[in-house]
């Protein structure tokens, strides 16, 4: 018989509890706190960083209804900076279609130079009354006028397409120019103080 006999909890201890040990003193010591001094394990974020996530944060839309109201609200935004461009020309919040440099000369070339189409609302009215008026000869002058005016109109569009293609061509030999002489020409129809984006050339001043 042993000496010292050792006691049955120590033999039959089981092993399993052994080996949880250290983890949960691994977790015990992982709730004390922390060193002040230790470091952090990153880097501390700038003021300028911290304040822009807390904006981001408090302006980042909770429910739907606040989502909708934010998209409105930039919708409309951007609405009102479009017409101040409409109206001052700057390049940056004018429509797709009114945008770049081939457009901006499109729309000075027209504008630098009177157009028949332009007038073309105010002679049709002219050529309406006339026509509707219930004498022969002032019918037959209205139809001899429209006539006239729609010729004159194709013929001095036609004008305008070949000079135009040819100032896009010299001017802008790698820029993407289609669409701009349609463009041109569909202000062409319009009255220079109607025209949108506003004229930001005189008569008879060259692009």
């Amino acid at each position: 018989m042993p000496p010292h006999p050792l006691p049955l909890g120590f033999v039959f201890r089981s092993r399993a509890k052994d080996e949880k040990a250290p983890a949960d003193k691994a977790l015990t010591d992982s709730t004390q706190p922390r060193d002040p001094q230790a470091p952090k394990g990153r880097p501390t974020p700038k003021r300028s960083e911290a304040q822009s996530q807390r904006r981001s944060v408090a302006n980042t839309p909770t429910t739907r209804k606040e989502a909708a109201k934010r998209q409105r609200d930039d919708r409309r935004t951007q609405m009102a900076k479009q017409r101040e461009a409409l109206a001052s020309g700057d390049e940056r919040y004018l429509p797709a279609r009114d945008k770049g440099p081939v457009r901006k000369f499109a729309r000075d070339f027209i504008d630098s130079r009177f157009c028949i189409a332009e007038f073309f609302l105010p002679l049709a009215v002219i050529i309406l009354v006339l026509s509707m008026v219930q004498i022969a000869q002032l019918q037959n002058v209205a139809l001899l006028l429209w006539l006239f005016v729609i010729v004159m109109i194709i013929v001095d569009s036609i004008g305008i397409t070949i000079r135009m293609k040819k100032q896009l061509n010299a001017r802008f030999p790698d820029e993407p120019k289609r669409g701009a002489v349609a463009y041109a020409l569909m202000r062409s129809l319009q009255m220079r103080r109607l025209r949108l984006p506003k004229p930001q050339v005189k008569r008879g001043e060259r692009p």
